[in-house]
Order: structure tokens, then sequence, then C-alpha cells
């Protein structure tokens, strides 16, 4: 993994609005000694508490213009993975929606950026924001953007995914959190997205056939058993 110090390579900004401010935290306050590369699980030499202290102390906004050429900011993408009754939500971006570089990917994660919007009741004292309110806030805005969805779920944070080996990548980190649903999920735009309820074992074939997968999202797949313990046995 890259040691601190060595450069990353630095995004593009094309198609992004010039006056969108988004969250970031400063990569050297979340990534002290070393960079992670791929997913990691809190609790295995990354905390969860430690994580959200720094992104509470150290986050700002600013234009979105400027983060995605800047990867010593890294902006905090909520990266949710839906599950229920053992299945999990697999998604592909039409070629009418979101950005360009996504289109026709499949993912198993809702995500995007947390904006100024997403502060509205969010505690802070002193420089202290309560940043796990703010992930929460931000995630249940971008569910219910992409997705028609009642409240009656739950939500676990489980890890981090950081990948510099692209220009994308390296100027996001994302907080990947499991969502547990009991009732009805669908496609809230079906003419910008699609999707549907799979068994782990589907994910895996895909992946190992070569579908067309998110990065972040080959490297959740490729891991399933350690990001949903409870699919060891359907694997196969």
């Amino acid at each position: 993994m890259p040691k601190k110090g060595q450069g990353s390579p630095v995004a593009s900004v094309e198609g992004v609005h010039p006056m969108e401010f988004v969250f970031v935290v400063p990569r050297r306050r979340l990534f002290a000694e070393c960079y992670p590369q791929g997913f990691h699980p809190f609790g295995e030499g990354c905390d969860r508490q430690a994580f959200e202290a720094a992104a509470g102390q150290h986050g700002f906004f600013v234009e979105r213009t400027h983060a995605e050429s800047n990867p010593e900011l890294k902006q905090v993408i909520p990266y949710a993975v839906l599950v229920r009754d053992g299945e999990i939500l697999l998604l592909r971006r039409l070629t009418e929606g979101g950005e360009r570089r996504l289109h026709d990917k499949f993912s198993i994660g809702v995500g995007g950026h947390i904006n100024p919007v997403d502060l509205e009741g969010v505690a802070q004292v002193g420089r202290q924001r309560d940043s796990a309110a703010l992930f929460e806030a931000g995630s249940h805005r971008e569910l219910h953007e992409e997705l028609v969805i009642g409240d009656d779920y739950t939500v676990k944070r489980v890890g981090i995914l950081n990948d510099d080996s692209n220009p994308v990548g390296a100027v996001h980190v994302g907080l990947v959190q499991l969502i547990h649903a009991t009732g009805p999920v669908t496609i809230r735009e079906e003419d910008t997205l699609e999707g549907r309820f799979v068994r782990p074992g589907e994910l895996k074939e895909l992946l190992d056939t070569g579908a067309n997968f998110e990065t972040w999202s080959a490297m959740l797949v490729s891991r399933l058993t350690e990001l949903i313990p409870d699919t060891t046995g359907v694997l196969a």
C-alpha cells in the first residue's frame, strides 16, 4: 500500500456542477501512517470510532470541483449494501442516469456525496461534529433518492473502502454500511436505474465470469463472507 507522502493521481472534474459542496476530510487525518487499499472491515486494524472522530473533528465542506482535483482530500461516501431475506440488491445504472463513467456497470452499493443539507439536526460541540449522525443523514437521503423504501430497516457501518489506484478512487473513501430491510423495496426512477434482489452466489458467479462491476462493488463481492457472515453456506 502507498506510504504517507507518496503522490496519488488527480481525478477528472468533467460533469461536476461547480456550485455543489461536498463533505471531505484531509487524507492525512484519516490515514496517519499509510494508505489502506481495498475493503477494510472495522475491527481489523481499522477502528470505526477513530474514523468517525477524525471525520467529526477535521471534516468540512468544499466545492466539489476542488475536491475532485485534490487527492489530499477524501470525499466520504456512505456506500450502503441492501440485504433482505438473505438476498442482496443488485443495481445497474442505465445510460440515462448518473455519471457517464458508471453507465451499464453493476453495483451492490447505494451511495453518494454528503452535502450541507445533511447537516440539519446534526449536533456540534466546538470543532467536533457528530459525524455518525451526518453519515446517517446522508445515507438516508441517498437511499430515498434512489429507492422507494420504508423506514423499517437497520443500518450497520462495517468498514471502509479505499482505492488509490485510479483518479476517482484517489479522492474518495467509502463508508460501507449494511442495510437490513424487511419491507418492499423498488427502484424510484426506472428510466435511469434497474435493480433486483439476488442470492450471494449469483453475485460471485457474475464477478467470476467477468461482469462489469463498479470497482468498489467488485471489491465487496469478492469478500462477501466477511461483509455478510451468514452468506458462507450459499456462495457455492
